[in-house]
């Protein structure tokens, strides 16, 4: 799974991709598109519970989740139409599975906005508006073909024109193609997905403020997502970039002294249930680790996680969730206080649960 980070040049891109992946792998730098090709990285998912189960089993090494973010080149007013990066912009976007959409809420003298003046409504806009563009152009041109063959009475043809007829409808009214989804049935959404419209993917919002407004981050997260009525993360990236090389000691002691501010880990938490993940736990002497699953996948897909044979083979999963091995203090004292249960094949694993597997070889 690859999360896109996507907006209009200078608004923090780059510098929140080399945030997330603590690198300098992406330039960051005063004028639209530095970045031209896409920068990939692989971001850990921390979870204060692994460290916590670490303790329990004493465990020896800690393998967090983990998922993809690529920066992509700044989108500016007429992408759509091939100005700025153009269609090479959007055609990176139409590679990732979801979208962080970064808007910028600080100002800055020194760092020039390409519309002239801060304004993050506007720039939601006009992103937005070029996704949904170039998604109705997409359908503009294949509707016809679809109407002339629908004419033979062919039933898949005739159902595929009633959903990209719904999805220009929704379009037209400046909504995004996802917001469809829970009104469709499974082939409908099979069709919707052979085309992989822009705007047929989870969008985050993450607002770019500055240092000085962190003391307001919960209310100007609280007051977007209203506003857009979409997941909204708020993250400070240029101080998150001067942490990079920080130990996690030297980093707590210097967000403390911001008090209760979201990071970077609340974004990438949000990224990764948006586009449909969770995580499960083993733990041990060995390793504790996440096991990253679909969420609504049954057990035996969860142990596919682990290995294709644990699938295969099957039999039942002992599992625990987070909150009561740690009350009851390790596995032995789950099972005496009747928390630990065997799930067969049907069992829907639910996030922190902790398990394991038994299967034939």
């Amino acid at each position: 799974m690859k999360i896109g980070i996507v907006g209009l040049p200078n608004v923090g891109k780059s510098t929140l991709f080399n945030a997330l992946t603590k690198s300098y792998a992406a330039d960051a730098a005063n004028f639209p598109f530095c970045t031209i090709d896409p920068n990939i990285g692989v971001v850990d998912v921390n979870d204060p519970r692994l460290q916590t189960l670490a303790e329990i089993s004493q465990t020896q090494k800690i393998i967090p989740a983990t998922i993809k973010f690529v920066d992509i080149a700044g989108l500016v007013k007429g992408a759509s139409q091939g100005e700025g990066m153009g269609n090479a912009f959007l055609s990176h976007i139409r590679e990732v599975d979801a979208i962080v959409q970064v808007l910028r809420h600080f100002k800055d003298a020194d760092i020039n906005h390409v519309e002239g003046e801060v304004d993050p409504i506007r720039d939601e806009d006009i992103i937005t508006t070029e996704l949904i563009l170039s998604d109705l152009e997409q359908i503009e041109k294949k509707l016809p073909q679809l109407q002339r063959k629908a004419k033979s009475g062919d039933k898949e043809t005739l159902e595929e024109m009633k959903v990209l007829e719904s999805a220009k409808a929704l379009l037209e009214d400046r909504k995004l193609i996802y917001d469809l989804q829970g009104d469709l049935t499974k082939d409908e959404k099979k069709y919707l997905k052979t085309y992989n419209f822009l705007t047929n993917k989870p969008f985050v919002y993450a607002m770019n403020v500055g240092e000085s407004e962190l003391s307001q981050a919960r209310a100007i997260q609280a007051d977007f997502e209203q506003r857009f009525g979409k997941p909204t993360a708020v993250v400070c990236a240029k101080l998150e970039s001067e942490m990079i090389e920080m130990d996690d000691d030297e980093r707590k002691m210097l967000l403390e002294e911001y008090g209760d501010v979201p990071t970077l880990d609340d974004l990438i938490a949000l990224a990764f249930r948006e586009v449909g993940l969770m995580y499960y736990f083993t733990t041990g002497i060995k390793e504790t680790r996440a096991w990253t699953v679909r969420q609504g996948s049954t057990a035996p897909q969860a142990a596919a996680a682990i290995h294709k044979d644990f699938e295969r083979g099957f039999i039942k999963a002992e599992v625990v969730s987070y909150d009561d091995l740690v009350a009851t203090g390790w596995w032995n004292q789950a099972k005496e206080h009747g928390k630990l249960k065997l799930q067969g094949k049907e069992y829907i694993v639910q996030d922190g649960d902790v398990i394991i597997f038994k299967f034939a070889t």
